[in-house]
């Protein structure tokens, strides 16, 4: 038996491809933060983009927490190494403004290759964070979130509360969670993921209270914040009071990672998180869990007024080819689908994008099978939303939170008051406020 040479077996199998029309997928580099649950949802809507038609790949690439995603694409930018697509959170979106020649806008891009793309389709409360002075939408909101109360029904019941009403005001936080304790059902009541975010940024956003000057950052970069009032103030400083009488627990600073296996274990009955934690929330507790909005102080005139956005928008960096674009204006259009969007808010708990991703999760019976998970879209759209609570567009607030962060911790620690710490708070960031400004006149 005679053998064909190797060498002129690969040489022949070459000759063969080179007289075939080259049929390569554009492929798309997408650079997201998103681990664990979400993470693999995230996977599986890639893939099946992919399977879907035979031009394009969409290549999803995890690459550490929201501030690590979007450094790490600005780097590359400067390297000329970017992807196509960046996820960055909702604090990023001041900074990605700024950054005009490195962007490319999604109105301007779906207009540009004809995809489909109405503003209109897009729930109000998501398309003001994210839209320029003109009303123009710059980037594609992915994931949009705000936080809301998760509980822990079973704790509840043991401790002689109504599993089937959820503490309303920061009072009735502070009696539930005594009443917790004393009943020895938890060790402690409630703790907190994301303390700017939600103990100052959505605290002032639901009390109708500024963090900044100029519709917080919405009308220019002369902005300063003013967050060092008597509401944060007697906030953080409960917060201290409620941590000494073991009735809270500081779940750490930055993302508050320690909140949430707090919650899990069962050692806190409340938790305040994403809504986006819901996947989460489901993959590691084994008890009931109830739903519930933001608590108020029942002393502030206009409370509750309404919840702010969070969560993260895909950008379209610039430098890359027209066929490319095209790839990433048809995934932008695939994403948009009420089909797509409604099985991504029904398994993480992220907010329906779109009216008809809403209307499509109602006709299938979603929100009747799974009480509660209307909560987020119903505590955003309280009413409808002022200067305070529109949102916040800061520069350099990445950084600032960082400072918040660490102010708050320095609260927890006894080393500052409430008011020692949003005075400091306030002028750090303030600082970083003029340096952005400085940096993009």
């Amino acid at each position: 038996m005679s053998h064909f040479p190797l060498k002129a077996l690969a040489i022949g199998a070459a000759a063969a491809s080179l007289s075939l029309p080259a049929q390569a997928a554009t492929e798309v580099r997408w650079w997201h933060a998103m681990g664990g649950e979400l993470g693999e949802i995230l996977e599986g809507i890639t893939d099946d983009f992919n399977a879907s038609q035979d031009d394009y790949r969409v290549r999803p690439s995890y690459r550490g927490n929201y501030t690590e995603t979007m450094t790490g694409a600005i780097a590359a930018f400067r390297a000329n190494e970017q992807p196509h697509i960046v996820q960055v959170f909702e604090v990023g979106t001041g900074t990605m403004m700024a950054a005009e020649g490195a962007t490319y806008p999604i109105y301007q891009l779906m207009e540009d290759h004809g995809r489909a793309f109405d503003r209109e389709a897009f729930l109000p409360a998501v398309v003001g964070y994210y839209t320029d002075t003109d009303g123009n939408m710059l980037s594609f909101p992915f994931n949009s979130s705000t936080p809301i109360m998760y509980y822990n029904r079973d704790v509840f019941e043991a401790a002689g509360l109504d599993p089937d009403t959820p503490p309303q005001t920061w009072e009735e936080i502070a009696e539930f969670s005594a009443q917790i304790r004393e009943a020895d059902a938890a060790r402690c009541g409630f703790t907190t993921s994301w303390p700017s975010w939600v103990m100052l940024e959505n605290l002032s956003a639901m009390h109708d209270s500024p963090l900044g000057t100029l519709e917080n950052g919405f009308a220019g970069f002369e902005t300063e914040l003013t967050f060092n009032n008597a509401l944060v103030a007697r906030h953080w400083d409960n917060l201290k009071a409620w941590e000494d009488e073991g009735i809270f627990r500081w779940g750490g600073p930055g993302p508050g990672d320690d909140a949430a296996p707090m919650f899990y274990a069962g050692d806190c009955a409340i938790f305040f998180g994403s809504s986006a934690a819901r996947a989460g929330v489901m993959a590691n507790t084994d008890f009931a869990v109830g739903y519930g909005m933001l608590p108020y102080y029942s002393d502030v005139e206009g409370a509750p007024q309404n919840s702010i956005i969070g969560g993260a928008t895909l950008w379209t960096l610039r430098g890359h080819s027209d066929e490319e674009y095209e790839a990433v204006a048809a995934f932008f259009e695939y994403l948009s689908s009420a089909e797509v969007q409604a099985d991504w808010h029904q398994r993480t708990g992220y907010l329906p994008i779109t009216q008809a991703a809403w209307d499509l999760s109602e006709e299938q019976g979603f929100y009747a099978e799974n009480p509660g998970t209307d909560i987020s879209i119903e505590q955003m759209t309280l009413n409808e939303p002022t200067e305070n609570s529109k949102g916040l567009r800061f520069g350099n607030f990445v950084q600032i939170r960082d400072i918040i962060s660490e102010e708050m911790e320095a609260v927890m620690s006894g080393s500052k008051d409430g008011e020692q710490a949003a005075d400091e708070a306030v002028r750090r960031g303030n600082a970083l406020l003029r340096d952005f400004e400085a940096a993009n006149q």
